[in-house]
Formats: structure tokens, sequence, C-alpha cells
């Protein structure tokens, strides 16, 4: 029989931390253009959530505190990375270079590692919820479990094709922004809890250290030849 409480408790906690993952699946996919991306999140959860509705009590037993370390040492890693790529996709599109990507092959595998790591640690946390679920009703954590699991993946099929839209300068700088985003907080939660909203302002601040520093000092060659003209004018209207 169903209990509706343990259900709803499995439900959301799936729901919360797959929609983070989700968010980074996303995210990947508007960089990359694979859905190799949404694979790589994908194997990350199923690493944690298929031994989970297996052996239950034993996930219990893995240190989060060096799941969180070391996620966040490849999210800051690669999130570094993709900064420096950012700025140069920036570059590329204010027409200062002819960069064409050619670091593109490693880049996607270390968003791709990034992608597996950042599904892993969702599917960690949400699985030490769903192993204390699990005395009071294994079937209906099981069923909020597989039912939070559909609704993500409903939402997710639905946005990512918006996601084709975005630039890609753009993309790369929402991108870094996320993984330094989740770098952060996870080294800070190694400490002590926060609360998952802290996500917000934590993302508003690198997203904006992000953008000034592919953008810091750049201009587009139109911008600077009416800024050339305008001043050679202020010159001659001077002399004159």
């Amino acid at each position: 029989m169903l209990d509706v409480g343990i259900f709803l408790a499995a439900a959301g906690i799936t729901l919360l931390e797959m929609a983070e993952a989700a968010a980074v699946g996303i995210a990947l996919y508007g960089q990359t253009r694979d859905s190799s991306a949404f694979l790589a999140v994908a194997a990350g959860v199923l690493v944690i959530f298929i031994p989970t509705a297996i052996i239950g009590n034993y996930i219990s037993l893995l240190p989060l505190i060096f799941v969180r370390l070391i996620s966040a040492t490849l999210l800051l890693y690669f999130g570094l990375r993709l900064t420096r790529s950012a700025r140069r996709a920036v570059k590329t599109s204010l027409g200062l270079n002819k960069w064409k990507g050619s670091h593109g092959s490693e880049e996607e595998k270390g968003l791709l590692a990034t992608g597996f790591s950042v599904g892993a640690v969702e599917a960690f946390e949400a699985a030490i919820v769903l192993v204390a679920l699990y005395p009071n009703s294994y079937s209906s954590t099981l069923l909020g479990l597989i039912f939070g699991v559909l609704v993500v993946l409903i939402a997710a099929a639905a946005l990512h094709s918006q996601v084709r839209k975005v630039k890609q300068a753009n993309m790369k700088i929402l991108v870094s922004a996320l993984l330094l985003t989740f770098s952060a907080f996870w080294y800070a939660e190694t400490v002590t809890n926060f609360t998952d909203l802290l996500l917000i302002p934590f993302f508003v601040v690198f997203l904006l250290i992000v953008h000034f520093v592919s953008h810091y000092g750049l201009h587009s060659p139109d911008i600077a030849h009416k800024e050339n003209v305008q001043k050679k004018v202020s010159e001659s209207d001077g002399k004159e």
C-alpha cells in the first residue's frame, strides 16, 4: 500500500537534487550541442541510484565529505578552464581573432566529466535521504524516486531545445559561472551545512565575475573604428 507521506518525501528530495543536476546538464548541452552531456549527468546519477535501490543502507557508508571535495575540485578546474575559453569565444564574437576552438575535443571531455561528477554528487545527496526513508516503506520510497526522476526528465526535455538559441560565448559564461558556483558551494559544505538557496547569490556573483573577466579590455573593431573617427573629428574641430 502506498504511503503518501513517504512517497512525497522521496519525490521531493529527488526533484530537488535532480533539478540541480538537470540544470547543469542543460547548460552543458548548450555548450557542447551534444546529447552526450545529458548522458554524462545521467551516468553519474545511475552510478549512485542503482546501488541505492539495490543495496539500500550500504550507500550511506560512503564519506560524503570526500565525494564533495573531489567533485568541487574537478568543477573548479574545469570552471576556470571554461572561463578562459569563454574569453576566447567573446574575442571571436567581437571579431578580434580567428580562434576556431582547436581545443574543443579536450574541453568537451572535461565538460562531460563535470556532468558525471555533478550527477553523482546530487544523486548521492538524494540517496542519503532515500536510504533513511526505506525502513518506513521501501515501495513508496522507490515510487517517489521514480516519479521525481520522470518529472525532471520531462522538464529537461522540454527546455533543452531552447538552449540552442543562446550564443556560444554567452553559454560559456553561464556554464563557467554554474560550475564555479557548485564548486564554491560544495567546498563550503565540507565545513558546515548551507541551504541550497545560497546557490542563487553564489551564481549571481560568479556570473558577474566571469562576465567581467571575459569582456575586460575587449572592444569590437567596429566600436574601435568609431572611437577613432570620433577622436579625429574632435581633434580637427579643436584645431579649427
